[in-house]
Parts: structure tokens; C-alpha cells; sequence
């Protein structure tokens, strides 16, 4: 990966449907060379997707809680993983260092929702206890960002 696929990247990071000739402009490709290269990003596992960036609550789901999820002794953190794949409240998870095993972001519609979500969350097994933190507004989220703007090469 050179510098003109990170810019691609970062590109694509910031309008996923920019065409290829717009992609092509800002990076200094013809349209048919940066096709190519969006090809093997994609076939290598460097790009894994596009996505659709929505309001959560336009579409319903107004409160977003980050849990932290404290691990049984004796839990097994791959079936703890797999299990909190199942609940779909569940947006993002992250396994992490430290007390806690796993933090995940929950957007569910209402309070009442969440709690439900916790409880489900708290039956898991190999799930000792959870520590919640509701989110009062969100600043900005899934900002696009680049090992170039990052400092890293």
C-alpha cells in the first residue's frame, strides 16, 4: 500500500460513493487506474465494506448506552463474544484491557428498552456484571480518519 492508495482510503472514508473519475481528480488517476486499485483494496481485506451513516434517532433509537462487561472467572471470552453478537441492540464491541473484558455501544429506543437490553446482556454466560453509561449527546462519532492525518506511515 503506497501513499495514493491511502488517499483512496481516506477519500472513500469521507464519500463512499464518490465516483471514479471524482476519485480519480483528487488523487491524480485516471478513472480506470483507480478502479483498479479499489479493486485490490477490496480483494485484499484493506476496504471490507460500504455502509450507509444514519441518525440513529431518525430512525428510533434515541438512547446510547456504552457497557462495560466484567467476565466470570471462568468465562470463556470467544462464547462471550459470539453470544453478545447475538443481541441486536448490540452496535458495536470492543474487547478491551483491563477489569472489564469487553465494552459494547447499545442504541436501543427507550430507557425502558435498555434495561431490557441489560438484562438480556447480564444472563450471558461467563457475563459477571456490566457497567453502564448512558450517553447524553454525542460530538461527533465514526469520524473518518487516515494513518496520514494520524501521524502514522
Amino acid at each position: 500500500m503506497d501513499s495514493v492508495d491511502r488517499r483512496i482510503i481516506a477519500a472513500l472514508r469521507t464519500n463512499g460513493r464518490i465516483t471514479y473519475a471524482d476519485l480519480g481528480r483528487q488523487v491524480g488517476l485516471s478513472a480506470s487506474a483507480v478502479h483498479e486499485r479499489v479493486g485490490k483494496l477490496e480483494s485484499s481485506g484493506v476496504i471490507t465494506g460500504y455502509h450507509a451513516v444514519v441518525d440513529p434517532r431518525a430512525v428510533g433509537l434515541g438512547v446510547t448506552a456504552l457497557v462495560g462487561i466484567h467476565p466470570t472467572d471462568t468465562a470463556d471470552d470467544e462464547d462471550v463474544a459470539d453470544a453478545l453478537a447475538e443481541l441486536p441492540e448490540i452496535e458495536s464491541c470492543y474487547r478491551v484491557a483491563g477489569d472489564e473484558a469487553f465494552v459494547v455501544k447499545v442504541r436501543v429506543a427507550t430507557v425502558d428498552d435498555l434495561e431490557q437490553a441489560l438484562n438480556r446482556l447480564r444472563r450471558i454466560q461467563g457475563v459477571a456484571r456490566t457497567r453502564s453509561t448512558v450517553v447524553l449527546s454525542t460530538r461527533f462519532e465514526g469520524r473518518p480518519n487516515s494513518p496520514e492525518s494520524s501521524g502514522a506511515e
